[in-house]
């Protein structure tokens, strides 16, 4: 069975680890295991093991850990994407795909243009939605690592007190001179903003260069939001991460 699973909980050889809920759910009801089947699963911060289900009830599974192994299936290029929140599932679609193309941390900001608007108790529940979704992208794609996803903050309090631990910044802006592709090699930290389906103001355009961002874009057509972050990531890690 070539199933990969995320489970939380240090990963120790030998030990017994009991999976409830909707995984449980998925492997004794939708894969059909059974006992003395082998998976793989994986902690979320860098390690995966082989592990065999030992027993499966109606609402938990317990699986016995074999031997861990560092998996290389990060990229050399820290990526964070600072994503514009749109509408249903763009957002989702841009959390899946980024997680895919590998990047270390997404934060997504509330902006002027925007239609979406998250109130704190709506915010934290979307938060843990995108979080399962990129739980459910590392288990496809091969990532034992999970994206670090903030958070959702309004645009302009971000770029007020935005962490320097990176060593470029981009922002794409249509019809902007400069094209991305065109960029000198960043280093190995880069921070790339992109907007919502309505865009950025002017005004977060010029916030956002005053914050140190640099206004580059992906060709001479407008692309949505969800095309524009698959097409930015995939640049930058064939420029400077593992795609090239």
């Amino acid at each position: 069975m070539s199933t990969r699973l995320f489970v939380s909980g240090a990963l120790i050889n030998g030990a017994a680890i009991e999976v409830e809920g909707d995984r449980a759910r998925y492997l004794g009801r939708v894969l059909r295991a059974r006992t003395g089947d082998e998976i793989r699963i994986f902690d979320g911060e860098g390690l995966e093991c082989a592990a065999t289900i030992e027993r499966i009830q109606k609402h938990t599974v317990t699986l016995r850990v074999g031997e861990t192994v560092d998996v290389r299936t990060e990229s050399p290029l820290g990526i964070h994407l600072v994503q514009g929140i749109s509408r249903g599932d763009r957002m989702d679609f841009v959390v899946q795909k980024a997680t895919e193309l590998g990047v270390t941390r997404i934060t997504p900001v509330l902006t002027e243009y925007g239609v979406v608007r998250l109130e704190s108790r709506r915010a934290a529940k979307r938060r843990e939605h995108w979080h399962q979704v990129a739980i459910s992208a590392c288990e496809q794609c091969g990532r034992a690592r999970l994206p670090l996803i903030d958070d959702p903050v309004p645009l302009r309090n971000w770029l007020g007190d935005k962490p320097a631990d990176t060593d470029v910044e981009l922002v794409l802006a249509p019809g902007a001179a400069e094209p991305l592709a065109r960029v000198p090699v960043p280093g190995q930290r880069i921070r790339v903003l992109i907007g919502p389906e309505g865009g950025f103001s002017g005004q977060e355009y010029d916030n956002a260069a005053m914050a140190g961002f640099r206004a580059v874009s992906v060709g001479p057509r407008i692309l949505r939001t969800e095309t524009a972050a698959v097409a930015v990531l995939g640049i930058l890690q064939a420029r400077w991460g593992d795609l090239a």
